[in-house]
């Protein structure tokens, strides 16, 4: 995990190599999202997000997308297919898949969003819980 002192770039990309990105400073916050969405796009239980200004992220490469809510836009490689990245449409905020970072352990989540859908087997009270949505 990055502490104050070391520098807060970091890069990462889709399992192809044809979408990278880099951001230039921490994340505002970082989670992990039990809704049934981000499920079925990782094909997994959860997905991991870091949550970035818009600004502070540099992409190359093209990427296609898809309106997955009223507020929201999510990006995938459409080479690979690989998530992106989710952005919302009144919002400066670009949230980023942990698992598309080169490096890992450098994030760590301090709050899970759609507990209703977590499956039972994973541990509860590891970090904030919301039943849905976060509150703001």
């Amino acid at each position: 995990m990055a502490t104050n002192s070391e520098p807060v770039e970091e890069t990462g990309g889709c399992a192809c190599g044809a979408l990278r990105f880099r951001v230039n400073a921490r994340p505002r916050r970082v989670s992990l999202c039990h809704c049934m969405t981000c499920r079925r796009i990782h094909g997994n239980v959860f997905g991991g997000y870091a949550m970035f200004e818009r600004s502070a992220v540099e992409f190359s490469g093209s990427t296609q997308a898809w309106q997955s809510s009223p507020g929201a836009r999510r990006h995938f490689c459409p080479t690979c297919g690989s998530v992106a990245f989710m952005e919302y449409v009144s919002s400066d905020e670009l949230d980023l898949p942990l698992g598309a970072f080169d490096r890992v352990g450098i994030y760590e989540p301090s709050y899970e969003l759609w507990c209703c859908h977590k499956e039972p087997w994973l541990p509860a009270g590891v970090r904030d819980e919301y039943d849905e949505g976060r509150p703001e």
